[in-house]
């Protein structure tokens, strides 16, 4: 493993151009951070684009006078790529719950998290968002998702698709009548259960067919002049695709746990605390032991720490 690079700045903080490393970091959605010659964390970020995010810091900050100071101080760079927008969302507010570095402002993200419940009982069966789930029986609960907003659009969306509200007992004659036009019976009630179900655990088919179907209804309002209507499914669009990302740094029912990736004489080491991921670490370290520590790791979660520890080994 390398020594740590160090490097000569010049005025205002811009320095001599983005260390070397920021070319190694790819075009996706993660986590970064900087750290100063004395190893200690100066900053946790999140991006969309990685390379794009990082390489910015060294740009003209003087609208930013707060990361001018920070900037001359970066030595090291460290990045975890995440599998989407939403994985990397809660990867940075679990790492900022945890600990705040000097020049992050706040502690924590400021989404906030949301649970949503399914009920498909004879008389009840609905979608609805709650902020602390309680288990109760007949209902099944997903998430955690992070955005208020966000998730009341994913809600709306789903019952624009699988409207199981009309699928119960006891519905007024008009009611019965909005639900046969939207083509739903009580008979119905099981079924759209099971759709719902598949797209919040996130099944890539039942999730695709989703957003495929609110694409097509989106334009059929479009085509039908109805613009606002269409522009309303749109927004449920995105944020239904932002919310069913893959993501897997916090989970319901998760516990605790020690994930370990290596490559080429780094040790990458995730930390679960109640299902969500709590603490970052990487270090030098033998493949031997690496080995002993690896064989721990849970299947789903080994392409990601292998992956990321390929990055580290770059970066480092």
């Amino acid at each position: 493993m390398s020594g740590v690079m160090t490097r000569k700045w010049g005025p205002a903080g811009r320095g001599n151009g983005p260390l070397p490393e920021v070319s190694l970091l790819p075009e996706s959605p993660g986590v970064y951070r900087f750290r100063d010659d004395h190893g200690r964390i100066l900053y946790v970020g999140r991006a969309r684009r990685l390379r794009r995010r990082v390489r910015s810091y060294w740009s003209d900050l003087s609208d930013r006078p707060r990361l001018s100071r920070m900037v001359p101080q970066i030595v090291r760079i460290e990045a975890l790529v995440c599998a989407s927008d939403h994985e990397a969302c809660w990867l940075e507010r679990n790492l900022l719950e945890h600990s705040r570095p000097r020049w992050n402002r706040a502690l924590g993200g400021a989404e906030v998290p949301r649970y949503l419940v399914i009920e498909a009982d004879r008389r009840t069966a609905r979608i609805r968002l709650v902020h602390h789930p309680k288990e109760a029986p007949g209902q099944l609960i997903f998430g955690p998702y992070l955005g208020g907003t966000k998730v009341r659009l994913l809600a709306a969306a789903l019952h624009r698709v699988h409207p199981i509200a009309y699928a119960v007992d006891g519905l007024t004659g008009a009611e019965r009548d909005l639900g046969r036009i939207r083509g739903v019976e009580v008979a119905d009630r099981d079924q759209l259960s099971r759709r719902l179900r598949a797209i919040l655990d996130g099944r890539p088919a039942a999730v695709a067919t989703f957003l495929d179907q609110l694409a097509r209804r989106r334009d059929e309002l479009a085509a039908q002049q109805s613009y606002e209507l269409a522009g309303q499914v749109q927004e449920e669009l995105t944020a239904a695709a932002w919310l069913l990302g893959d993501q897997r740094m916090a989970t319901l029912n998760g516990g605790d746990a020690e994930l370990y990736g290596w490559h080429d004489g780094v040790l990458l080491q995730l930390s679960t605390i109640n299902g969500f991921v709590r603490r970052w670490q990487q270090r030098p370290c033998g493949q031997r032991r690496a080995a002993e520590l690896i064989i721990g790791t849970p299947e789903p979660w080994q392409d990601f720490l292998q992956s990321n520890a390929e990055l580290a080994a770059a970066l480092s």
